[in-house]
């Protein structure tokens, strides 16, 4: 079967090339369109900026970016795909080239075809005032050498004056290829969860595909071609979110960029947490699922899961059970998932009257980088005392671990900075992590220590939230 997709507006039907071949190989070497860079090839540049356009439940178009070089073919079937060749029409530029040009936004010119398109992509899809803020954020999975950032936000706010544009009103609707053969690769694309357990038993070494932000790595580096990919992002069952008094539920498939408002809602800090997860190209197609079942030792969100006491429902066919975050991590990168099961959704509980959650990311830069140490805190105070106390760090040990030693000191105690200085020197009790390029042992016991400081500052109103300095 053909992977069929729209390029810029036209249709492309391909037969002959593998599916696990990445985008940006697809574009600027089958395609020969070349506007789109090759700079890091692990989605931290921005240099391969596209824009990915559909339109949700309610037909409103979407325009998510993303990078294409760890996008694989397979998984833009039945989408519509845009390059920075395909902005504007008859001979007339976009309004985010036209911009550039005029502030002057652009030196090398290597990286301006993935500003372009970020930028492209916020015109599109802001739905607020413009300020900074929304733009830096917009920008950040973008790096420019040349040091010209002050021009290109100066043509953000001067393009996305004009506002969105529906730019294909009239695209036909691609129905998804359910399953696609290439030579020895096969790939499946089930839309309900029945489908996805089947597969799972008659391909138990199958690889499960969200939003290939891990997986995409191994195509893109060293050029892998998947035997058995199963892609989960059109299972319904898996991309649902739903929100009670008491509880937020994430489906699996659920991308970080359309969990963020709930999340934010619920938890504020664990909303800045997700923000500062990669880039808006990552966010937009990585999922709390995959960072789940990848099980890395720093993947920002597994401490905020176990310290708020989630669960997940894990699924296989025929059967159902419920495994808290806590339990579910049981050595570097392994997990107690069975070859057959598959993570359904998390399962989040409110915050009672009384309790206080905080998260803190420390990483050599704000945003666009891997964790030396994530500590996730939740607190329940009454009458000054603590009588509730999760605290769950990452990147101190094989798993994220809960700080157990640490919570017995303070748990009975006055709410008070004395007592949280005693909390820290109880770190190394808890915790021998390692030394990498990240993070020596000693500076990340360091950091821990000094964060259970920083959280009673925080909650004591004694310390501002950091903030991006503007540029």
């Amino acid at each position: 079967m053909s992977i069929r997709f729209h390029l810029n507006g036209e249709l492309n039907q391909e037969s002959s090339i593998s599916p696990s071949t990445t985008v940006l190989d697809y574009l600027r070497l089958i395609q020969m369109a070349t506007g789109t860079k090759e700079g890091c090839a692990e989605g931290d540049c921005g240099a391969c900026s596209v824009v990915l356009h559909s339109r949700d439940d309610n037909n409103k178009p979407k325009y998510e970016v993303v990078n294409s070089c760890l996008l694989l073919l397979s998984q833009i079937d039945g989408a519509n795909l845009i390059t920075v060749e395909g902005l504007g029409s008859n001979g007339v530029l976009d309004a985010v080239q036209e911009a550039m040009i005029e502030k002057g936004g652009t030196q090398c010119g290597f990286c301006t075809p993935g500003f372009v398109m970020s930028l492209y992509s916020l015109r599109q899809t802001s739905k607020k005032t413009l300020d900074d803020d929304i733009i830096h954020d917009a920008l950040a999975g973008n790096l420019c050498r040349c040091t010209g950032y002050r021009p290109i936000v100066e043509a953000a706010y001067k393009a996305c004056a004009f506002g969105p544009t529906d730019d294909f009103p009239d695209l036909e609707a691609l129905e998804v290829t359910e399953q696609q053969h290439f030579e020895d690769e096969l790939v499946f694309s089930p839309t309900s969860l029945d489908e996805l357990l089947r597969l799972k038993i008659n391909y138990p070494d199958g690889l499960l595909l969200a939003g290939g932000t891990d997986l995409g790595l191994r195509a893109s580096k060293n050029r892998e071609r998947f035997k058995v990919i199963i892609h989960t992002a059109h299972v319904t069952e898996l991309t649902k979110i739903e929100e009670t008094d008491d509880s937020l539920e994430i489906g699996a498939a659920v991308t970080y960029s359309e969990s963020l408002e709930n999340i934010t809602r619920a938890y504020p800090s664990f909303g800045r947490l997700i923000t500062r997860i990669g880039s808006r190209q990552i966010r937009n197609m990585g999922t709390i699922g995959g960072n789940i079942g990848t099980a890395s030792p720093i993947g920002d969100t597994l401490p905020c899961l176990i310290s708020l006491n989630a669960s997940f429902e894990i699924v296989s066919e025929g059967s159902s059970r419920a495994e808290r975050a806590e339990d579910f991590f049981i050595d570097y990168r392994e997990t107690s998932l069975n070859p057959t099961e598959i993570i359904k959704k998390i399962k989040l509980p409110k915050l009672k009257k009384n309790q206080q959650f905080r998260v803190y990311k420390i990483s050599k830069r704000y945003d666009q980088d891997i964790s030396s140490v994530v500590a996730a805190f939740l607190v329940e105070i009454e009458n000054d005392v603590v009588v509730g106390f999760r605290a769950t760090f990452g990147g101190m040990a094989a798993i994220p671990k809960r700080a157990s030693e640490c919570e017995k000191v303070l748990l009975g105690k006055e709410w008070s900075e004395e007592n949280m200085l005693m909390v820290g020197k109880a770190v190394e009790k808890d915790f021998v992590p390692l030394s990498d390029h990240r993070a020596s042992s000693n500076y990340r016991l360091k950091v821990a220590a000094n964060l259970f400081l920083r959280l009673y500052r925080d909650l004591s109103d004694q310390e501002d939230l950091l903030e991006v300095v503007a540029f």
